[in-house]
This record gives C-alpha cells, structure tokens and sequence, in this order.
C-alpha cells in the first residue's frame, strides 16, 4: 500500500463531528422602552460566552453608538433600538471575540496583553491577536 492509497484510508476513518450543533448562539431577551432597551438575560449571555461583562457591554455600546451601563444582570442601553440590530450586533461579537478563525470552535479565552486583545483557542492551540 503506497502513501496515497494510506492517506485516502485514514480520511475515510476520521469521524466528522458537527460542533456547531452544540454552541448556540444566545438570543438577547429585551424590553424596550421609549428612550432605551434593557436587555434581561445580559449576565446570563455574558456566562454562556465564558467573556467579561464590561468587554460585551463595551463592545455594545460602542457599536450601537450609544451610552449605557450594567444594572445588575441587565444591560441597559439608553437608545431606542431594535432588538433585531443588537441581536446582530451580539453575533458580529461571537464571530470576533468567541469563534476561533482557525477551527471555528468556541472553545476561546480572551486574554488582555498590553494594549492587545489575544484569543487562546482550548480546541485547536490557536493563538492570535484581535483588533478590536
């Protein structure tokens, strides 16, 4: 049996698996008021994502061009806005600070070096920088 016919056999015996099926990304549950949007689970999102408060919130409000703040386990946004636009606002930060760009797992951490946002991905080893 040569290298090529070895190769094609080992392919056909690894297992795919679909981990995406197993990471959902969380709904925001909001009630808006005339002049801001309080988002309910935010804490509960916040532990699901295995990422700070402050840095989901930060990243929110910035995208959102709002003002806000953390309420116990609220996000209060002081902005009349759609649920569906912070919902997207929320999958745009998955996307950047969560899934791995090199595995497509959500098995990260986001770790603070210096001015420098790092993601350590637990599934693949994958180190990178993240420009915020």
């Amino acid at each position: 049996m040569n290298y090529e016919d070895m190769l094609e056999e080992a392919f056909k015996k690894i297992v795919k698996r679909d981990f995406q099926s197993r990471f959902q990304i969380p709904q925001i549950e909001a009630e808006v008021q005339p002049n801001r949007i309080i988002i309910k689970n935010f804490k509960k999102i916040a532990e699901y994502l295995r990422r700070d408060e402050k840095h989901i919130a930060r990243y929110l409000l910035k995208n959102t061009a709002s003002s806000g703040e953390i309420s116990g386990e609220y996000l209060v946004i002081n902005k009349k806005i759609k649920v569906e636009v912070v919902q997207k606002k929320l999958e745009d930060y998955i996307k950047l600070f969560v899934i791995c760009k090199v595995c497509g797992q959500p098995d990260t951490r986001l770790i603070k070096e210096g001015r420098t946002y790092m993601i350590n991905c637990d599934a693949c080893g994958a180190r990178y920088a993240i420009k915020e």
